[in-house]
């Protein structure tokens, strides 16, 4: 350096230890009360049959709170795919609806969603549920997840209908078409145990997602170039829709018979999760029943029949040995069917008197 010349100069500064203390503090306190606050200003009104609006099935985030709230309003809460959540039927004629109109009083809660198989329904009530503790539990089995390998996952190449891989077991049990790498599969793990993750992933689907799909701010921002995204954040949340999300038919105007083949039970993993389901539940002091179908046995042709029939005593030979309380209802007329496991309006009346019939659905002690 010459005479003349002037030293440069740094803006890097160091922070002492109590300093960096400080900003560990800090970055803590937002990770903690930034969720927390957002409930606070972000009201959610659950009252009677409500259920998770259709293009948020994916937000765990909200559907945690919702079934925190379900657990302080309801004696009762009923858990399952699309066939608890209707998607046949409005609202108003699911079945927590008939079941609330025969006991007179606000007492089952809708905490169905569509799309969750048991591999993903599990997931979603270890990590987003914890707040389901010391209640009655009606869980529901749909058998459809077990009709074909690819249903139940064990098709290497094909992976069916499933998308929930948030929620799934990242490295045990193996599941066959799961192809993600394993940084990317640790990423998820530490993802659904970090509630700003999940706050900013509800974001993505209340606020700035469309159909259903969730878009980051970026990917908003390309769709309203010239509008603040800031200005998306209304703090209200989509009301659930009264809309019917598919024609309220019977099956039989759309559908034809079909073979399914039926998997071995043993070596379900649809059926290992939704046990491991159950477990989670009473291992949270819940007194967990389960509802087995009905599924729509007059969709089957008559040896696929027969193998469903041996699949269906095995579910209830297996419930009966864990000492779980189930109940596994006839089918529903024919015409009560809107496709293979979803009940319409009817279905869902009729099926709510079963469940009340002979007190199967009579107020237990939460299991210790």
């Amino acid at each position: 350096m010459s005479e003349t010349q002037e030293p440069t100069t740094s803006n890097a500064f160091r922070l002492t230890g109590r300093q960096w203390l400080g900003v560990g503090l800090f970055a803590v306190a937002l990770y903690v009360l930034t969720p927390v606050g957002w409930q606070r200003a972000e009201k959610l009104e659950t009252g009677p049959d409500y259920r998770l609006p259709f293009e948020l099935n994916g937000d765990y985030w909200l559907w945690g709170r919702v079934a925190a709230q379900a657990a302080a309003t309801h004696d009762s809460l009923i858990l399952g795919d699309s066939v608890v959540w209707g998607v046949f039927v409005k609202p108003g004629e699911t079945l927590p609806h008939y079941l609330n109109a025969l006991e007179g009083r606000d007492r089952y809660a809708n905490l169905g969603v569509n799309g969750k198989q048991p591999v993903a329904l599990a997931g979603l009530i270890e990590h987003y549920g914890s707040a389901i503790k010391g209640k009655e539990v009606i869980l529901h089995c749909n058998p459809l997840w077990m009709s074909y390998p690819k249903h139940d996952l064990r098709e290497k190449d094909d992976p069916g209908v499933f998308s929930d891989w948030e929620l799934a077991p990242q490295f045990s049990p193996k599941i066959p078409p799961y192809k993600d790498s394993i940084s990317n599969r640790i990423g998820k793990v530490i993802d659904r145990n970090m509630s700003l993750h999940g706050w900013t992933s509800h974001l993505q689907y209340a606020y700035f997602g469309e159909s259903g799909t969730p878009r980051t701010i970026p990917m908003w921002t390309l769709d309203h170039p010239y509008e603040n995204p800031l200005k998306a954040l209304t703090f209200k949340l989509p009301a659930p829709s009264d809309e019917l999300r598919k024609e309220p038919v019977p099956w039989y105007t759309t559908i034809q018979k079909e073979n399914m083949p039926w998997v071995d039970l043993a070596r379900s993993l649809q059926w290992t999760s939704f046990l491991r389901a159950v477990e989670i539940l009473q291992s949270r002091g819940n007194a967990v029943k389960v509802v087995v179908g009905p599924f729509n046995e007059h969709l089957l042709k008559d040896a696929s029949r027969v193998r469903y029939l041996a699949l269906k005593q095995s579910i209830e030979a297996a419930l009966k040995e864990r000492k779980i309380p189930y109940l596994a209802p006839d089918p529903l007329p024919s015409e009560q069917y809107g496709d293979a496991s979803h009940p319409l309006s009817a279905g869902y009346a009729l099926l709510a008197k079963q469940l009340v019939a002979g007190g199967f659905l009579a107020a237990a002690e939460p299991s210790k």
